[in-house]
């Protein structure tokens, strides 16, 4: 069954100051699957989400939604369809959960519309819907994960990309972030590119993965492939030659 490709990274290098973070990067997505970004601390996982959502500065490459080059925008990326849920449980702790998911739906003008994105998300996240009138500063670290999470599809997005989304948070909490991000995919057919130190649990659900060091692609491969190789090991004990 073919798939539409939904964004593609075309040889794209990002430099900080003298530091090459990335160097001509190819990544893509297609519809409906998980793809994950892995790799050691520095190897560059992060910037390529930042670089797609203009939050990288990128000195070479191209960005392609749906095949049209693009000109990564924060605010204009999100209108197209693509949300980003960066690392550290970012909620504002002074708003109420639903003041949180309303500003995740900045971008929706239609009063109506928002009311109907919010009920649809309350659907996957029932938890958060008893603590809409409670201040986000009052959740625990998972909960304000899974609003993080929550927020993120207030757009409706078509590509979903999170950063670390298990970062700080207690093995059974993991378990809980991951079953929900595979719900999220299998019930709304949305594509998400995850960056995870969490290889075990990040390779269960994932249908590709890209392994990253030093800012460049080293391996893109089947989840299970990866998995069974030894090419993770190598990577993050610093024995790739």
């Amino acid at each position: 069954m073919y798939k539409e490709t939904l964004l593609q990274l075309k040889d794209i290098s990002v430099n900080y100051g003298g530091v090459k973070a990335l160097q001509e990067v190819n990544v893509e997505i297609d519809e409906g699957e998980i793809v994950a970004l892995m790799g050691p601390n520095g190897a560059g996982k992060s910037t390529i989400l930042k670089s797609i959502f203009g939050l990288a500065p990128i000195s070479s490459g191209k960005i392609f939604w749906h095949e049209r080059k693009i000109k990564p925008v924060s605010h204009k990326i999100v209108q197209m369809g693509i949300a980003f849920v960066p690392q550290g449980r970012r909620v504002f702790t002074h708003l109420t959960v639903a003041e949180n998911l309303e500003m995740g739906g900045f971008v929706v003008k239609d009063k109506k519309l928002l009311k109907q994105r919010m009920a649809e998300v309350m659907d996957i996240f029932p938890d958060l819907k008893k603590k809409l009138k409670s201040k986000s500063g009052t959740l625990s670290g998972g909960q304000q994960q899974m609003l993080a999470l929550a927020r993120g599809l207030m757009v409706d997005p078509k590509v979903l990309l999170l950063d670390e989304p298990s970062l700080g948070l207690s093995p059974k909490l993991v378990k809980e972030v991951f079953a929900k991000i595979k719900e999220i995919n299998q019930r709304r057919k949305t594509a998400i590119m995850v960056v995870e130190h969490n290889i075990k649990s990040l390779l269960e659900i994932t249908s590709r993965a890209y392994l990253l060091d030093k800012g460049k692609i080293v391996a893109h491969d089947t989840a299970q492939t990866l998995a069974h190789s030894d090419i993770l090991e190598k990577v993050f004990m610093g024995k790739l030659k």
